[in-house]
């Protein structure tokens, strides 16, 4: 009850002028006709060649046409009576652990089936993308499975210039993704700060006058380009600031849930609850809170991964971003992982690992959608990195939203936080046709120009309609 009073608090406070993205069902930026939106996607297929057309059609994993009978089997499992289609179910951990654990192959399939009626209910066949940009690889951290962990010093150090972050927003607000991620080792310093407070109003002023160009309305009535951070743990007055200069959105991502794990996974200097109370902070501030964790850590159980489902629920976290861990060798998780799993070193061993990772991490994906409703899940670029096909299978097991890399083709390689990262020789036009066509084959389509803000961020039972 605080909670919910809290945020009526703050919805009350802001002026619709300054902050139109709280109001839940309004026109997203930009909002096109559905004749500009196929222009915007044959314009981005044209950039795919006959060899890549190719590639992407043998990965076609449309959904089947929902039926109740293919649920039946979660119902019977779960020893409940059946649900409606669509509707959410607030499993205890437990449950969740159960589901989490089974062989079973009709209830897997049942569980991926209601989640994405889950899906289709709050978000239709809708996918919204948003551009990933990874503006600087400098980071004062140094997490144990990161491949841009300060001690690393093999890796090539890089900040983009602040007129260079703003070109790819442009360019990104143009080719009609309604937003982007501004992401970032972590580095609270002032000069920092200054420098993401100009470049996020700038990139709010001129996407609202392009805005205002292409649509003949008032500058003051558009809303541009909507803005998400990756920027890691700050004060909470750095995050006050971030948020008053124009973005509305923060992904910091727990990792674990299990304060435990945590601490193996990091330097003693490293604190679990001062991240959660970071997440607090941005969600009193007035953030669409997003966070997520890693699946199959070394040291990590079931159980583990259950009470994370668990506590995204109780956190209330309005965007999921969960992927599964891929190994990067040169960290200390990585050599734990290595040891722990000799079999990688064998083709047929590396294999088998990575179908069960995939497996394993679409679960959490369909539990999180079963449980926690309207909020954005991102099927994320490391699900493609053990198996070609896996954004497009996660669209259709709970996912609804997509991060096409933007950053500049010359600093892509020197931002991989694991092995192997998909899209790093990609041009964003490239990636950007690429995904069109994935999401195509994957019986969704794009939703050019929206925010895509969440509804659960607007209340529990707001379903999405922009």
């Amino acid at each position: 009850l605080q909670m919910a009073l809290r945020r009526a608090v703050l919805l009350l406070r802001r002026p619709a002028t300054r902050f139109p993205h709280m109001r839940a069902h309004s026109t997203a930026a930009g909002a096109v006709k559905s004749e500009e939106a196929r222009r915007i996607e044959e314009e981005a297929i044209k950039s795919v060649t006959p060899e890549k057309r190719k590639q992407l059609e043998a990965l076609l994993v449309k959904n089947a046409e929902y039926k109740p009978e293919k649920i039946a089997p979660l119902w019977s499992f779960l020893g409940s009576s059946p649900h409606e289609r669509g509707e959410t179910v607030d499993l205890s951990q437990e449950e969740i652990l159960a589901l989490l654990e089974t062989e079973e192959e009709p209830v897997m399939d049942a569980l991926f089936h209601h989640a994405d009626s889950v899906t289709s209910r709050f978000f239709g066949a809708k996918i919204h993308f948003r551009g990933l940009l990874e503006f600087s690889n400098v980071c004062q951290k140094d997490c144990g499975y990161c491949g841009i962990r300060k001690s690393l010093d093999t890796v090539h150090r890089y900040t983009m210039m602040k007129r260079e972050i703003i070109d790819e927003a442009l360019w990104a607000f143009d080719t009609g993704y309604g937003s982007i991620m501004l992401q970032s080792g972590e580095l609270p310093v002032e000069q920092r700060l200054r420098s993401m407070e100009h470049v996020i109003r700038e990139i709010k002023r001129l996407s609202k006058e392009r805005e205002a160009e292409k649509t003949g309305k008032p500058v003051e009535e558009c809303r541009g380009l909507g803005i998400a951070l990756s920027l890691g743990e700050l004060d909470r007055e750095w995050y006050q600031r971030l948020f008053d200069a124009g973005a509305h959105r923060y992904l910091l991502r727990i990792e674990t849930s299990s304060p435990e794990l945590y601490a193996e996974l990091h330097p003693a200097d490293h604190s679990w609850h001062r991240r959660v109370e970071c997440l607090h902070n941005l969600r009193d501030i007035g953030f669409q809170v997003g966070t997520g964790v890693m699946v199959g850590l070394p040291g990590q159980t079931k159980r583990d991964l259950a009470g994370d489902v668990r506590f995204f629920k109780e956190l209330r976290a309005d965007m999921v971003g969960m992927g599964p861990y891929v190994l990067q060798e040169d960290t200390p998780v990585g050599q734990r992982w290595m040891e722990l799993h000799p079999e990688h070193k064998d083709p047929e061993g590396k294999k088998r690992l990575q179908e069960e990772a995939f497996e394993l991490t679409t679960r959490m994906l369909a539990l999180t959608r079963v449980v926690c409703g309207n909020v954005n899940i991102a099927a994320t670029t490391a699900l493609q990195a053990i198996n070609p096909g896996g954004r497009e299978i996660a669209l259709n097991r709970g996912a609804n939203l997509m991060m096409p890399i933007i950053t500049p083709l010359k600093y892509r390689a020197d931002y991989q936080l694991y092995e192997n990262k998909p899209c790093i020789d990609e041009a964003s036009t490239e990636c950007r046709g690429c995904l069109t066509m994935r999401i195509n084959l994957a019986g969704k389509q794009i939703a050019w120009n929206e925010w895509g803000d969440p509804p659960h961020y607007f209340g529990d039972e707001a379903v999405v309609n922009n």
